[in-house]
């Protein structure tokens, strides 16, 4: 029954994997992947460990795995829910009206860093869907634009590796007590900026770079700037403020970061109740600026994704497997950085989130070990290789139809060489400093 719990999920994930080839949403596979799994471990009776290694029932185990998914799942509804509410509003717009660029270097460095920062504060699949929305306004030539929302792309993972919620895996270590903010913040804020650095450097000695932004003629008068409403400066800084509080909740009180942000959004959501985006609102279209409305819009799919991708990880863990594969790796790599630096690279080509899931199973490091840090920041970049690698890849490429080969052609290398550099850039402050 063992090999068949492994031949589960090795099918399940071969059809996340494939999914856009077999037009079978990734939701679906995980959903079915995890409920199998248990289901597999109960009708074998298989011996079960707990997070300590050692023997446990199933009911006890099963309500474990299920609180601690519970945790990641509810911080993500909360930070979603704040994000669409900042949307609503067109707070993002306060942020996008005031760039002004006068030539394409300068607008790409505008808009990744711009990214970076968004995406540590809100996420980088929120932070990418603003800075498509603003390039679409700014760089109306669409071949020019492919090039600047891959580098968009870049920045938003980047800026979102060193932040506890600037990633969904950056708030699975987070939340499993792997990391804390500052150790997270104070390790990989550097790495994380070499990462698009390099690229940004690359990119200005490319010849799609130079001169002027290309603008149609009937596009030539118009300021492409968004009218905003009486509530979007409120719920832009309000946004920001509530997730921002977030971290400093948790490291003044103690308690698990989901309590916070149900707090934060507790407080936006008062908010919402008594801003005016428009004077004289009708009861219809008050609810169109309503936390209820915002709440409709969360990538629910997504949350059901992690739910079951997260439960088959566990069940694995839950056999003891995870830790047979770690003394396995050990065995034939004994340089763990270099395991961490294949689970970056294998991120741009398999989901991170059960990649990092899995780690956290393998290892039993205490908080803040670098070997945390390491994982988190090469997940969290190592997805910028390829489109579909991460979240705001995938994002961008629904958004812009960006095609596959095209980015494997252009991005992929560039990419390739920030994630090494940051990556030296880790090892050599962990060795040294």
């Amino acid at each position: 029954m063992l090999t068949t719990v492994i031949a589960c999920f090795i099918i399940g994930y071969t059809l996340i994997v494939f999914e856009h080839q077999l037009r079978l949403d990734k939701t679906v596979s995980a959903l079915l992947m995890g409920a199998i799994c248990w289901a597999l471990v109960s009708l074998g009776d298989l011996p079960l460990v707990n997070h300590l290694h050692q023997p446990d029932s199933l009911e006890h185990t099963l309500f474990h795995h299920i609180g601690r998914i519970a945790e990641i799942l509810i911080f993500l509804i909360g930070a979603m829910s704040i994000v669409e509410l900042i949307d609503l509003h067109k707070g993002f717009a306060v942020i996008t009206n005031k760039l002004k660029a006068e030539n394409k270097m300068q607008m790409l460095w505008i808009i990744c860093g711009l990214g970076f920062i968004l995406s540590s504060v809100l996420d980088n699949l929120a932070a990418t869907i603003v800075l498509v929305s603003l390039l679409r306004r700014l760089v109306p030539d669409k071949n020019e634009r492919l090039w600047f929302v891959s580098f968009a792309v870049i920045a938003a993972n980047a800026g979102g590796a060193w932040s506890p919620i600037g990633d969904v895996t950056t708030t699975m270590l987070w939340i499993g007590k792997k990391v804390t903010t500052a150790g997270l913040i104070s390790t990989l804020v550097v790495p994380s900026i070499l990462c698009i650095l390099i690229p940004l450097l690359i990119a200005s000695f490319k010849k799609i770079f130079k001169g002027p932004i290309t603008k149609p003629e009937h596009l030539l008068n118009l300021s492409g700037k968004t009218e905003l409403l009486g509530s979007s400066n409120l719920m832009l800084y309000a946004g920001v403020g509530a997730l921002v509080f977030v971290p400093i909740f948790k490291t003044i009180t103690h308690l698990p970061p989901y309590l916070g942000m149900m707090l934060s959004l507790g407080i936006m959501w008062m908010i919402s109740e008594y801003a005016r985006p428009e004077k004289n609102m009708s009861v219809e279209k008050k609810h169109h600026y309503s936390t209820h409305h915002a709440l409709s819009r969360i990538e629910l799919p997504s949350i059901l994704f992690f739910l079951g991708i997260l439960l088959a990880v566990g069940s694995l863990e839950s056999l003891g497997l995870l830790n047979q594969l770690a003394a396995s790796l050990d065995e034939v790599i004994p340089i763990r950085e270099a395991v961490v630096l294949i689970l970056g690279v294998a991120s741009a080509i398999i989901d991170n989130v059960p990649l990092v899931a899995a780690a956290m199973g393998m290892y039993t490091f205490p908080t803040d070990d670098p070997l945390w840090h390491f994982i988190a920041y090469s997940a969290g970049t190592g997805g910028s290789m390829l489109i579909i690698g991460s979240a705001a890849g995938v994002a961008a490429m629904g958004m812009e139809k960006i095609n596959f080969i095209w980015y494997l052609k252009n991005i992929t290398w560039i990419a390739f060489a920030g994630f090494l550099a940051g990556a030296a850039a880790f090892l050599l402050m962990n060795k040294f400093l």
